[in-house]
């Protein structure tokens, strides 16, 4: 399931790209399997998600071999990225920032690693849908690790702005999982038991899987009024 449209990065042969905050490696395989070759960079504060990556480039036959295809993965800090400024064509950090103590250093990071020229994506989960989530569960809010604050659109756009990125774009993404978390946070305590989050998460399995006509319509067409995720879209001046 990717929350990045990745045409929008405008992504040529041997570019070098970053998924930043890769987790479990959605966004850094899709990006190494696709057909245009990169050299794709997976980096995560957890080396448990790190190493699920790894194992995840063994799910899939190789894509066809070329000098400017490669992955590289490594655990390290947003606030202090291990790279040297204008090292990436493109940098991805999706669904990170809501969890970082300080989102403003994450973006100037961003913005220092990438090339003049090159393309950032960013996403956050939409203010509403998260608030819903807040209000309805103290516990989704307080988890270890989990979500620290809430964006809004302005706000996230002001950041990147402050650190030197222009926009480009935005859309919203996966309105189907919205409802989805609104069950678990409302019973939260027995979420793991019930059979109603059961069933939901199931057909939430199937769609993605499946891909059928009519739920991906239904989805495009809710996106932009219940959308799970903010996406934006931005290019780092010449």
């Amino acid at each position: 399931m990717l929350t990045i449209d990745l045409e929008r990065l405008k992504l040529e042969d041997g570019n070098r790209v970053l998924d930043l905050g890769c987790g479990r490696g959605r966004h850094t395989h899709a990006l190494y399997w696709q057909d245009t070759p990169l050299h794709v960079t997976g980096l995560d504060l957890s080396e448990t998600d790190i190493m699920a990556t790894a194992n995840g480039f063994f799910d899939l036959p190789p894509p066809p071999a070329s000098p400017d295809r490669s992955g590289t993965l490594a655990a390290g800090d947003a606030h202090r990225l291990p790279f040297r400024s204008e090292s990436f064509d493109a940098v991805i950090c999706s669904e990170v920032l809501e969890h970082v103590g300080n989102p403003d250093r994450v973006i100037r990071e961003i913005d220092r690693i990438t090339k003049p020229g090159g393309r950032v994506a960013l996403s956050v989960p939409r203010y509403w849908p998260e608030w819903i989530c807040w209000k309805l569960s103290e516990g989704y809010r307080n988890t270890p690790g989990g979500h620290v604050r809430i964006f809004r659109h302005d706000q996230l756009h002001a950041a990147a702005l402050r650190a030197g990125l222009r926009k480009t774009g935005h859309h919203w993404a996966h309105a189907l999982h919205s409802p989805y978390w609104w069950l678990q946070c409302a019973l939260w305590d027995i979420r793991e038991d019930h059979g109603l989050i059961r069933a939901y998460r199931r057909f939430l399995e199937w769609d993605l899987l499946k891909a059928p006509p009519l739920t991906r319509g239904l989805e495009t067409m809710l996106n932009p009024v219940m959308g799970k995720s903010l996406v934006m879209y931005f290019v780092k001046p010449v």
